[in-house]
């Protein structure tokens, strides 16, 4: 029978242990000890309890060369760890942490054999990131005592903590366990027991999406990690953190996820399987997607599959002369870029007071530029003298490259590559900035589709680094080359990919944001919480919802539809509750009001 709950609140954690000492266990514990909480961390590996310490003496002894602990604290800290093999050890704690292996038959018997070493009223929380808490719970004599404390790696960097209820904690064992993560300098997040919780259950969905694409040789992998930490500022690619994380423990939490969710999305893409069953896990082995000077390096070296350097391309097209046609943000930007970069450029509008206003956009882009010291008056004079505005796109009939950055509209784009077809000499390149429609279709409303490609810039254009590069079937290679040749001289970086719905970045972020909109949803975590979880825990610059209201829902929702289209993945539907936001006129913060309220402008 459960013991009864206390009245009064629960009594400091003054003892904890910690039960498996790899590098998670290691890294909670060194966060115990330097908040000053006396612990006993537990391994029935004398080798893994000895590793533990010496990788605590390291870790302390730079954080006094760094000036974060005096030697004093060091010593402190370090004499209030004390290490055991044998569980009986945790009988005095008042809180025990489980970061064993993930695995439901040995985390059982750590519960069962604690249920008869420790006090009634001590509290029992899994480290877990995929298995069950209440699964553990149910087996456990106190289930309302246990529930989930999952930290994030390196714990002592890391300020993300996820408490996980499940339907038998008591609330005042979670109550407990959140003061404990804010007394420790952690940013604790309250959620629900489902695989993966909050950060993981949105971050392993997006990686396995990034190994499919690889697996189905649509881009590289250097294509795919710098496409996503150029185009959406991530710290790192999908596949290098695959490489971090282990490709085995992915799979494990995928697995998890798909016996609960049946979602497609999250069924383990082949190649994780493949790895993993080959040993090649990632860095801990020293291959995984990448190959690694040696085992544990994050030092990645050229293999078989690494892009041969200063590979021989066809030549390109000469490129003197640009065109942009559109007169919105995107168009302004791009029209910078090329006339920083020394290209003639011709604005064209289907005004000219609309050409104007856009050349007048980036005009005042540049004077901010020279208030911040970015570049010299003379510069930006210079710059915006290439640039000349025109209200017909008859202005170009010499350029040696033709950019439209229209309406997000396939009809509208088709009647413009239609008029570019005629306007434009012959050999000049005509490209697209779509970000969700097929470049075929334009190609295919001119007489030279082979002339025809995708350059995707990002917004603000300018300041992303990035660019897609998307051929069609039809593209010719020395089109290909000539915009790869022009992405140097702009000195951005293309990554290229073949003409599919949402191209790289795109194809990975909106289903990523789908998804945190269904958290919502079904009420599983708060818009605030699932925010700081993928900020703190994924190291993402922006939370789901702050993005999307950056965005536009409107335009979320477009690409959203475009996405489960092509694809034809039920996961990929959208969410109900961006169709009612964006029905309801809530756009985000262009409206005032999108998943938060904003002040009025």
């Amino acid at each position: 029978m459960a013991t009864p709950l206390p009245d009064a609140p629960l009594s400091p954690f003054k003892t904890i242990a910690v039960v498996g000492l790899g590098t998670m266990g290691t890294g909670i514990t060194e966060v115990l000890a330097r908040a000053g909480r006396e612990v006993v961390g537990i391994d029935v590996s004398e080798a893994a309890t000895a590793h533990a310490v010496a990788a605590l003496e390291n870790a302390t002894a730079h954080a006094v060369e760094r000036g974060r602990l005096t030697a004093q604290e060091r010593t402190d800290a370090l004499a209030r760890v004390r290490t055991s093999t044998d569980l009986s050890a945790a009988a005095d704690a008042d809180l025990v942490i489980e970061v064993a292996p993930e695995s439901y038959e040995i985390k059982h018997q750590i519960f069962r054999a604690l249920d008869d070493i420790v006090r009634p009223d001590t509290i029992l929380a899994t480290g877990t990131n995929a298995l069950s808490v209440t699964r553990l719970a149910a087996d456990s004599a106190r289930p309302e005592r246990v529930l989930g404390l999952h930290f994030f790696n390196p714990a002592p960097a890391m300020k993300l903590v996820e408490v996980v209820s499940s339907v038998l904690t008591a609330p005042t064992a979670v109550a407990a366990v959140t003061d404990l993560a804010i007394e420790l300098g952690k940013e604790p997040v309250a959620v629900g027991d489902r695989p993966g919780f909050v950060a993981d259950g949105l971050l392993f969905g997006y990686l396995n999406q990034a190994a499919a694409m690889y697996e189905a040789k649509y881009a590289s992998r250097e294509d795919i990690d710098a496409a996503m930490r150029l185009g959406c500022g991530l710290p790192m690619g999908p596949l290098a953190l695959l490489d971090l994380i282990g490709i085995d423990t992915a799979r494990t939490v995928l697995e998890a996820m798909y016996s609960e969710s049946h979602d497609r999305l999250h069924a383990p893409a082949p190649i994780l399987k493949q790895l993993s069953e080959a040993g090649l896990t990632g860095r801990k082995t020293g291959r995984g997607f990448y190959s690694y000077e040696t085992p544990g390096s994050a030092t990645v070296v050229r293999d078989a599959l690494t892009p041969p350097e200063g590979a021989r391309r066809t030549p390109g097209r000469t490129v003197r002369s640009v065109g942009v046609a559109g007169s919105g943000t995107m168009a302004s930007g791009i029209a910078e870029v090329f006339a920083k970069a020394g290209y003639d450029v011709v604005l064209a509008a289907r005004s000219e007071e609309k050409a104007q206003v856009a050349k007048s956009r980036i005009g005042k882009s540049l004077s901010r530029s020279v208030d911040k010291g970015r570049m010299t008056a003379e510069a930006a004079a210079e710059t915006l003298d290439r640039i000349t505005a025109a209200g017909s796109y008859d202005s170009f009939a010499d350029v040696d490259l033709a950019v439209e950055a229209v309406a997000e509209d396939l009809e509208i784009k088709q009647q413009l590559f239609a008029t570019l077809d005629k306007v434009c000499k012959p050999g000049a390149v005509l490209a697209t900035t779509t970000s969700s429609l097929p470049v075929v279709a334009c190609a295919r409303a001119t007489s030279r589709p082979q002339d025809v490609i995708g350059m995707h810039f990002f917004n603000p254009a300018p300041a992303m680094k990035l660019v897609e590069v998307v051929r069609t079937v039809l593209t010719a290679e020395d089109v290909h080359s000539t915009v790869r040749e022009v992405c140097v001289k702009i000195k951005k970086h293309a990554v290229d990919c073949g003409d599919r719905a949402g191209f790289i970045v795109n194809a990975l972020l909106f289903p990523y944001l789908n998804n945190a909109i269904k958290m919502v949803q079904e009420h599983y975590a708060s818009l605030d919480d699932i925010d700081a979880a993928m900020k703190l825990g994924g190291g993402y610059p922006m939370g789901p919802f702050e993005l999307l209201d950056v965005v536009g829902l409107d335009v979320s929702l477009a690409i959203e539809k475009v996405l489960h289209r092509e694809f034809r993945d039920p996961g990929l539907a959208p969410a109900p509750l961006l169709e009612h936001l964006v029905a309801a006129g809530c756009l985000g913060r262009k409206t005032g009001r999108g998943f938060r309220e904003y002040a009025r402008r």
